[in-house]
């Protein structure tokens, strides 16, 4: 099996958009016991060269609940072993003694005012994926620098360097007993949990009224870690316990009751919890991935049917409370061209109209909440004002505690805002409609192509790169001609006078963004966690417009088509890439 094993021995774990990414199993490109303790032996020399005072401020190592039987490897023994290479050379640790939401280590990171953090999480992958990831666990370490935010480069880069300085484990490294009998070792669950739940109401803007709602809501956990941490986050706005979906409620690394522990698949994941929010009579549904940084919300509407909002719907409610609340609590002093709300590139820019009619700022980033996480530290330390920010795949960041996504705050404040319209005989969707109509109809399309090998995506891009000819982009897809490209992995950008990007350039990731000349805008990229090829396409409408009923039919932007744009060929059988032909137009608007 000579593939297998160059793939498996050959090369080693790289940073992707979030953290040191690959599945579990044996091999120096695999996560397990020694490439964790290589790691972060690797972290560990880097940091003691950037921080003299290292062995005096710490590191913070959180895990979520998942596990693989056949190994006997989970990600609390990972977190140990990452505590344990730390330990031995004197460093104090803060090791969560219980699983915690992936929010919990940036937020500790800042708090304790330690070096840095990691996570060890999965995150919402599948139990098992197949192909590449060899039928294990896809796990992610997300590392945190000292400002709370997602490692940038150049310290990814800088760590890879020394991780491969220090592959021979040290004396001590693989002693995970360490964390039992160390005075170095502190536990700040319950620390940081009470502060956390404080700095919350921080965001809450109508807790009397929270108390007095009749407004049922269910909660989801997805068998992770969110359930405990949701219902103390209710507590603190002043709401009744959230309703547990109770066969999701306790964690449980087999997903034994959805095929994906993912909320962003929709409907097909959310079957218990509707069903259960059916029979208690509750009108909104939210759930939390299984490290509780993403959130999912589902409405049930007055035709009896439910409602999964998108990530770029579930944006545009947060950006209009957000700003709603601070116009409507700040002090009169408050300057509104100081306040600023991001996104992704890739994300819907319904934050981006709201900034031009209200005044504040808008800023886009590259994808991956590591680049907003340190822009946002960024704009806080020269005294900016950041509300919101978010990325489309359900990742959102309620005001400035966390400079991540959160998933627990973000589940509490949509119940607030639930609570509030519920007074005004108002549903989330009706509300969002009224937001479309006041800021101009963003309508939006993504979703991903399963594809498992890299090679396979390498010749997908690159053929849109060398499309008629050597370092030519498609000029066309089907009948609607392509206005401007965007190349973030090459930093190309037609649009700009200078032809390079205004993103940074990204090369190790695949990202390509056409623009149409109706107005619509499509981006195509890999997926920083999950073995996917991801589409992106929205087209705005100018405020005010109405939207056509023709559009609503039609569900407004429909894919095709040519295979040919891609070539059969390049991908992997049956599947066929279908780009963006976008069939429809205002006759208002764009």
């Amino acid at each position: 099996m000579n593939k297998e094993l160059r793939d498996r021995l050959c090369c080693r774990l790289t940073f992707g958009t979030a953290g040191l990414r690959s599945a579990m199993g044996a091999g120096f490109c695999y996560i397990n016991d020694l490439t964790v303790i290589q790691s972060t032996q690797g972290m560990y020399k880097y940091l003691e060269r950037c921080f003299s005072d290292f062995r005096q401020r710490g590191f913070v190592v959180g895990y979520d609940t998942r596990g693989q039987v056949t190994s006997s490897c989970s990600s609390k023994r990972l977190a140990k072993l990452t505590a344990a290479v730390l330990l031995a050379k004197g460093v104090p640790v803060y090791l969560f003694s219980k699983y915690v939401p992936t929010p919990f280590v940036p937020y500790a990171v800042r708090q304790l005012k330690a070096a840095a953090g990691v996570m060890i999480t999965a995150s919402h992958n599948r139990k098992e994926d197949n192909g590449y990831f060899s039928k294990c666990q896809v796990f992610l370490c997300q590392v945190y620098w000292e400002n709370g935010a997602q490692i940038t480069s150049p310290h990814d880069k800088e760590i890879l360097k020394c991780i491969e300085e220090c592959v021979e484990p040290w004396n001590g490294s693989w002693n995970e007993n360490l964390v039992d009998t160390s005075p170095l070792t502190q536990d700040p669950l319950e620390e940081i949990s009470k502060i956390y739940m404080e700095d919350l109401k921080k965001i809450c803007y109508h807790r009397e009224l929270n108390t007095k709602t009749n407004l049922k809501f269910i909660h989801t956990s997805f068998h992770g870690v969110g359930h405990d941490y949701v219902q103390l986050a209710f507590k603190a706005f002043g709401f009744k316990p959230p309703i547990p979906v109770p066969e999701q409620k306790d964690p449980d690394p087999d997903f034994s009751t959805v095929k994906c522990p993912n909320p962003e698949e929709g409907e097909c994941v959310l079957e218990l919890s509707l069903r259960l929010a059916e029979k208690e009579s509750a009108r909104v549904v939210v759930a939390t991935d299984p490290d509780a940084d993403r959130l999912a919300v589902a409405e049930l509407q007055e035709n009896g049917r439910w409602k999964v909002f998108t990530g770029n719907e579930l944006a545009a409610l947060f950006g209009w409370w957000m700003f709603r609340s601070w116009k409507a609590n700040g002090s009169k002093e408050a300057d509104v061209k100081n306040v600023y709300m991001l996104a992704t590139t890739v994300s819907s820019k319904i934050l981006k109209a709201i900034a031009l009619k209200e005044g504040f700022h808008f800023e886009e980033t590259l994808p991956g909440f590591k680049w907003i996480g340190s822009r946002v530290k960024d704009l806080l330390d020269n005294g900016k004002e950041v509300l919101f920010a978010f990325e489309e795949s359900i990742g959102f960041m309620c005001g400035t505690s966390v400079l991540d996504k959160d998933g627990v705050s973000a589940a509490v404040v949509i119940a607030e805002m639930a609570s509030y319209l519920e007074t005004k005989n108002l549903t989330l969707a009706q509300q969002l409609t009224e937001i479309y109509e006041m800021y101009g109809y963003h309508i939006s399309k993504t979703s991903y192509f399963l594809c498992y090998e890299p090679p396979t995506i390498k010749r997908v891009f690159e053929k849109l790169r060398n499309f008629d000819s050597p370092k030519s982009y498609p000029k066309s897809c089907g009948a609607y001609g392509i206005l401007h490209v965007r190349d973030v992995t090459t930093g190309y950008d037609s649009s700009q006078l200078n032809k390079k990007s205004v993103l940074p350039a990204s090369k190790n990731s695949q990202m390509i963004t056409f623009t149409f000349q109706n107005g619509c805008v499509a981006t195509l990229r890999t997926s920083g966690t999950e073995p996917k090829i991801k589409y992106y396409a929205e087209m705005c409408a100018q405020s005010g417009s109405s939207l056509p009923t023709s559009l609503k039919k039609k569900q407004t932007l429909l894919f095709s088509v040519p295979s040919a744009f891609l070539g059969e060929k390049c991908f992997i059988p049956p599947h066929t890439i279908y780009i963006i032909s976008v069939y429809c137009s205002w006759k208002e608007g764009v």
